[in-house]
């Protein structure tokens, strides 16, 4: 298996989750099981879904078929799944984790995430996730979207923090202050879109450097994503691209780190958590 889908990162309660992941967003879900099945089947240990993303039941059929017929055990994938914004309460937050656990057909989730703070009332949902960490249903859980101030209000009030945040991250988007607000209190960042969903790949200096280090433009930016210590989600169709998306055996030379880092424009793909509360 490849070096960097075989190294673990631990995380702040002790669990371990590989580098970079397979993502299947906007993946229909009859598509989805048979592309699960070959990102397992290429080394991929982390699958990441959501429950808005509506292909639950094709992750689940996808591992299934993967632990059946190439002999992998359901404890060396980490599954991560995300409760959306319409289910904030307590209780609901509890449906929907049976629902979305249900849908997998398996019996816990390595991490749960709030996908969205919404209007920051996300407090009844956080303590949800509590409950089903301490009961074992969940083996971590953390965040997505939350900016430093729904970190810090998160953070004065939960029994058990967030091991990871989850946001968009790219070179045109480095948030430079949010990571360096998470490393100071324990929290692994995971890159969403760290490609920009394409946007980057016909940029002229990403296109440069890979012409100078031989490699594709998006290695070039995940192997930038990577020498920071991000944890990916990179969503890919393709068996070849999937390949590709891991075959980082080299460096990046600090001058040429900076040049990348030096593209940000604070330019987002997606919503902006202070202005979308997606109720």
């Amino acid at each position: 298996m490849n070096e960097l889908l075989e190294k673990q990162i631990v995380l702040s309660n002790g669990s371990k989750i590989a580098s970079l992941g397979l993502g299947v967003f906007k993946i229909a879900n009859e598509d989805t099981a048979n592309i699960v099945f070959n990102g397992i089947k290429s080394g991929y240990r982390v699958i990441d879904t959501a429950q808005i993303y509506g292909n639950e039941l094709g992750v689940g059929q996808g591992v299934k078929d993967a632990c059946s017929q190439l002999s992998i055990s359901r404890e060396e994938l980490f599954i991560t799944s995300k409760v959306w914004n319409n289910h904030l309460g307590y209780q609901e937050t509890i449906a929907a984790f049976e629902k979305t656990l249900t849908d997998l057909g398996l019996d816990y989730l390595d991490l749960y995430l709030l996908h969205w703070p919404g209007r920051q009332d996300f407090m009844p949902a956080w303590r949800a996730l509590e409950s089903l960490y301490k009961a074992g249903k969940v083996k971590a859980i953390g965040v997505s979207n939350f900016n430093r101030h729904h970190l810090e209000l998160l953070l004065a009030q939960a029994a058990v923090k967030p091991v990871i945040n989850q946001i968009e991250l790219h070179p045109k988007l480095n948030q430079t202050e949010l990571v360096t607000f998470c490393m100071q209190h324990d929290i692994v960042v995971q890159a969403w879109s760290p490609l920009m969903q394409g946007e980057l790949l016909q940029q002229e200096l990403i296109s440069k450097l890979a012409r100078d280090y031989k490699k594709s433009p998006a290695q070039i930016i995940l192997k930038w994503h990577l020498q920071q210590d991000h944890l990916l989600v990179v969503k890919s169709n393709k068996v070849e691209r999937m390949e590709e998306n891991v075959a980082l055996e080299f460096d990046i030379t600090p001058k040429d780190m900076e040049l990348i880092t030096k593209l940000n424009e604070n330019i987002r793909i997606g919503p902006d958590p202070d202005h979308f509360d997606f109720k």
